[in-house]
């Protein structure tokens, strides 16, 4: 994940910084507990596509 994009973007929901999960491939937002997927190097910021996290 390139670091500058990264620092760009935020979580479409609670407008809060975006985390990269390498092993997974996700971006988490901790502050709304959703795993946003990346597919072929394109983050999916979608609300439906997110998982939820415990």
């Amino acid at each position: 994940m390139d670091k500058e994009l990264l620092q760009i973007l935020v979580c479409p929901v609670t407008k809060g910084p975006l985390v990269y999960d390498k092993d997974n491939n996700e971006l988490i937002s901790k502050s709304a507990k959703l795993a946003y997927p990346i597919k072929d190097d394109i983050p999916i910021l979608l609300e439906d596509e997110a998982r939820k996290l415990k």
